[in-house]
C-alpha cells in the first residue's frame, strides 16, 4: 500500500456534492470518564460529518480518541463514560435523530438496521459459545419479518456474500472453530445483514496477515459499493486509510486537528501532526533509516489544565504567543480541507 492515492477514490465520494444530504454529523462532542485518579477529557469538541455512500477514515494514535468516537456513536460506552456535550445527527429512514439524546430503547433498534459496528476483536465481540449462523439469525429476528427456514438461508446468503467457503457447513460452525480471517468475515456478515445505511469498522484488519488484510478490506468495500452504504473506517494505519478512504479525518489526544479529502491531506498535510504521522509511516520506498518518529507523549488528560492545543508540547512550530490560545479552525486549499492550527504549514 502506499500513503500516495490517485487522485481517483476507490469509492464513489458525495462529498464534494453541497446537494447530497449528510448522513451523520457530529458537532462538538465532548466526553468524559471518570477513574480513581481524576476525570480523562477523552474528547473535546469534536466535529465531522459522512455523507450517504462515502467512506471516511479517522486516524491517529493510539490514546487519540478514535474508538471513544465509534463507541458514543454507538451508545456502548463504558460506565464509566460520558457525554458532557454535543450532538450526533443521524439520518434514519424516517427522521434526523441524535444519537447522544436517544433512549436505550431506540438505539437498540437503529444498532443493527441502521447503524452497524464491526468491532476490533472478533474473537472477544462473537459469542463464544453460540454457533456463528444463530449469531446472524438473532440479528435479522430482531430487525426483521423473517422466521423458520427463512432465517436459516438469509444467514447463510450472508455468510456466502462475505465470501465465506462452505457457508452451509459454517452456519453450525463455532468462533473457536474458525481462523482469525474468518471471524472477521463473521462480524462483516452480522454487520451487514440488515442492510444498515452506516457502517463503523475497528480496526477490522488489528491481527491480521497482509493478504488476509486486504480481502477483508475489499470485501467491505465491495459491499459499501453495492449496498450504497457510508462507512467509518477507524485505522492507526495510514497506509489503509489511504487507499480505500474518500476523506481523513485526523485526530491527537481527544481533538479533530484536521479534515480533508485523502489526496489532499496525503499530497498537502496542513496540521504538523498530520505531517509527521505520515513521515513516521513506512512505505515500501523507504528504509527503515527514512523514518521519523514523532517525540513525546500524549498529554496528561486527567490534568486540571490541558493546553488548549494538545499537540503544542510536541510541536516544532510551538509559539507560546499564539498557540497557548484555542486553536482556529481554518480553511486551506478547498473548503472542504479544515485544520485547527495558529501556524498550519
Amino acid at each position: 500500500m502506499t500513503l500516495h492515492p490517485s487522485s481517483s477514490s476507490p469509492l464513489t465520494s458525495a462529498a464534494t456534492d453541497p446537494a447530497t444530504p449528510q448522513l451523520l454529523k457530529v458537532e462538538n462532542l465532548d466526553v468524559e470518564f471518570r477513574t480513581r485518579s481524576g476525570t480523562v477529557k477523552a474528547l473535546e469538541a469534536v466535529n465531522f460529518a459522512i455523507q450517504p455512500g462515502e467512506t471516511v477514515g479517522i486516524v491517529g494514535e493510539s490514546g487519540s480518541g478514535k474508538s471513544v468516537t465509534a463507541f458514543t456513536l454507538m451508545g456502548v460506552l463504558d460506565r464509566a463514560g460520558k457525554v458532557t456535550g454535543g450532538s450526533a445527527l443521524f439520518q434514519t429512514d424516517r427522521v434526523a435523530v441524535d444519537l447522544l439524546k436517544e433512549p436505550e430503547s431506540s438505539l437498540r433498534q437503529l444498532r443493527g438496521k441502521e447503524l452497524s459496528m464491526i468491532f476490533q476483536n472478533p474473537r472477544t465481540a462473537l459469542n463464544p459459545i453460540r454457533k456463528v449462523g444463530k449469531q446472524i439469525t438473532d440479528v435479522l429476528r430482531c430487525h426483521t419479518d423473517l422466521s423458520g427456514a427463512a432465517l436459516r438461508d438469509r444467514a447463510i446468503e450472508m455468510l456466502a456474500s462475505v465470501r465465506i467457503p462452505d457457508p452451509e457447513k459454517r452456519y453450525d460452525a463455532y468462533p473457536y472453530e474458525l481462523s482469525g480471517g474468518l471471524c472477521q468475515r463473521i462480524m462483516i456478515a452480522i454487520a451487514l445483514a440488515c442492510s444498515p445505511k452506516l457502517l463503523i469498522a475497528d480496526e477490522p484488519t488489528t491481527g491480521l496477515d497482509v493478504t488476509t488484510q486486504a480481502t477483508v478490506m475489499n470485501l467491505i468495500k465491495d459491499l459499501a459499493t453495492q449496498q450504497q452504504m457510508a462507512a467509518i473506517l477507524i485505522t492507526h494505519d495510514l497506509a489503509l486509510a489511504s487507499e480505500y478512504c474518500d476523506r481523513i479525518v485526523v485526530m491527537h489526544a481527544g481533538h479533530v486537528v484536521e479534515s480533508a479529502p485523502t489526496h489532499s491531506l496525503f499530497q498537502a498535510p496542513r496540521h504538523p501532526y498530520t505531517a509527521k504521522l505520515i513521515a513516521a509511516t513506512p512505505e515500501p520506498h523507504k528504509a527503515f533509516a527514512d523514518l521519523i518518529p514523532i517525540t513525546g507523549n500524549l498529554p496528561d488528560l486527567k490534568a486540571t489544565t490541558i493546553p488548549p492545543c494538545r499537540f503544542s508540547q510536541r510541536c516544532d512550530r510551538y509559539d507560546p504567543a499564539l498557540c497557548d490560545q484555542a486553536p482556529l479552525v481554518r480553511e486551506h486549499l478547498s473548503p472542504d480541507h479544515q485544520v485547527a492550527c495558529w501556524k498550519p504549514l
